[in-house]
């Protein structure tokens, strides 16, 4: 191609007529060079199964389950854990696997062919479930021998499946256990709660802020007693003087009555008469009537006294006095001033007593709001303790039957739908794969062939070229007459270059 110009669609085609048979034919032994390697090349096998995530028989409506941790993150640790070298190195043992290398190559690198023949991959979920769980995943193992890829892949399924079982039942009974120390600590606190609670009522009976309005009733009540109990206590005092009065005149006219009069008796009266004017003195002054004759009684005996004192003649047949005995009005009034006295003493003890519950009472009323405030933090925190603990011993009582639904494997499972399959033909080359790869590449091949030799070629071809080399414009064009003997001698150089 001696011209330098831009090619056009005519040029391409002209030049895939002369050159057709190079780019067909290294086209052709591309792809059998390429279905020849893969025929030659080791053969491996892919043994797949599908494992389907099943949920729970029950509904989380009803037992709520206590394993939160989402589905590809536990295949993701299940996928670690089996596929680490404690859990394969028995499987290689198990089936003999790599017996020729076994003693060449050390146990790691051996452990890491057969992680690497082994692979994990999740379903994805349809369009429009993104919110849904993981719906299961796929298990393939690919291996120089199917029956052996078959046999692992069972073994590493069966694997997925029990480490499932088990991390389930383990994070259940981790959750359960975990629930019931807490519930016993929430016991512990709530019963220091109680006591400290009950101690408080105790200490406060009578105080606590429920009784404060038992309280204000009962001191409005007292304080009624205590003013009935007082005036009935007055009248008592009244009604006692009163008696004290008129016994004191019984008595200065029944001693005026008794003949030659007796210092002793009479000495007695006058100090009755004396403790009754101190009795008046306390009560009424001076100018009160039963004052003034109380000191005139006195008076009077002390008169008598001095009399009886200074008489020498007590003639036994003259000097008969009249009998002791006081009237029965003067024992009837002593009587009743004995019971005044004992009816004072029971209302003045009343009194006391009265005084002594209001005392009681006005101090639960007083401190009430204190004592109220000091309640109310026992109770809420009471109160507080006691929610948790309800709280915890429902998520323990839930935890208990997912527990329980896990160990009769009605929970969340794994469930193989295909068992692992015997493949029948190898994965590994595919021959129809590897010879469009080599079609391809003899064709790449070509091109660049033939591009190669259309740049060394100085020969011209077409119109164009030769006005692009010559610079001249063409004025007529012959074409190419073939005799029978040329066209004989293009066959044989056809067939010689086939």
């Amino acid at each position: 191609m001696t011209e330098m110009r831009q090619l056009n669609f005519e040029d391409y085609v002209d030049i895939f007529r002369r050159r057709w048979w190079l780019v067909a034919t290294l086209a052709l032994l591309g792809a059998g060079a390429g279905y020849g390697t893969a025929h030659f090349l080791p053969k491996h096998y892919t043994s797949q199964t599908l494992v389907l995530v099943e949920q729970p028989t029950v509904p989380g409506d009803y037992v709520k389950p206590v394993i939160t941790q989402d589905v590809n993150q536990r295949l993701a640790t299940m996928q670690q854990q089996i596929l680490s070298r404690t859990r394969l190195e028995p499987v290689i043992q198990q089936f003999g696997l790599f017996a020729k290398d076994i003693k060449d190559v050390s146990i790691e690198d051996l452990v890491q062919r057969l992680r690497d023949a082994i692979s994990v991959t999740p379903i994805r979920a349809m369009s429009g479930t993104e919110g849904r769980q993981l719906p299961g995943f796929n298990i393939a193992v690919v291996f120089d021998d199917p029956h052996l890829a078959q046999q692992i892949c069972s073994t590493i399924t069966s694997m997925f499946v029990e480490a499932n079982l088990k991390l389930r039942q383990e994070l259940s009974d981790q959750t359960t256990q975990f629930l019931g120390k807490q519930l016993e600590d929430a016991k512990s606190k709530l019963d220091d709660q109680d006591a400290k609670l009950a101690a408080f009522q105790r200490l406060h009976i009578g105080s606590l802020p429920d009784e404060s309005q038992t309280n204000l009733s009962v001191l409005t009540e007292l304080n009624t007693q205590l003013d009935a109990v007082t005036q009935a206590l007055g009248r008592a005092h009244q009604d006692k003087s009163f008696a004290e009065s008129v016994l004191a005149q019984h008595l200065a006219a029944w001693q005026a009555s008794q003949v030659g009069p007796n210092p002793d008796s009479l000495e007695r009266q006058l100090a009755a008469q004396e403790q009754q004017l101190s009795e008046l003195q306390s009560k009424y002054t001076d100018d009160h009537p039963d004052v003034i004759k109380a000191k005139s009684n006195i008076e009077t005996l002390n008169q008598k006294i001095a009399n009886a004192q200074g008489g020498e003649k007590t003639s036994q047949a003259d000097g008969q006095t009249k009998s002791g005995v006081e009237p029965p009005e003067i024992q009837n009034l002593r009587a009743q001033i004995f019971q005044l006295e004992q009816g004072i003493k029971q209302r003045t003890a009343q009194q006391e007593e009265i005084q002594r519950q209001i005392k009681l009472y006005q101090a639960r009323v007083e401190s009430s709001p204190t004592i109220e405030q000091e309640y109310k933090e026992l109770t809420r925190d009471y109160q507080t303790a006691l929610a948790f603990y309800n709280d915890l011993l429902i998520k323990r009582d839930q935890s208990s039957m997912a527990n329980d639904l896990e160990r009769r494997q009605q929970g969340e499972q794994f469930q193989v739908l295909d068992p692992a399959n015997l493949p029948d033909k190898p994965s590994f080359p595919n021959k129809q794969l590897f010879a469009l790869g080599g079609f391809g590449a003899g064709l790449g091949a070509a091109i660049s062939l033939v591009l190669l030799i259309e740049i060394l070629d100085t020969s011209l071809h077409s119109k164009q070229s030769v006005e692009n080399v010559l610079q001249l414009p063409v004025l007529a064009t012959i074409p190419v007459i073939q005799g029978p003997s040329n066209k004989r001698v293009r066959e044989l150089a056809v067939g010689l270059k086939m």
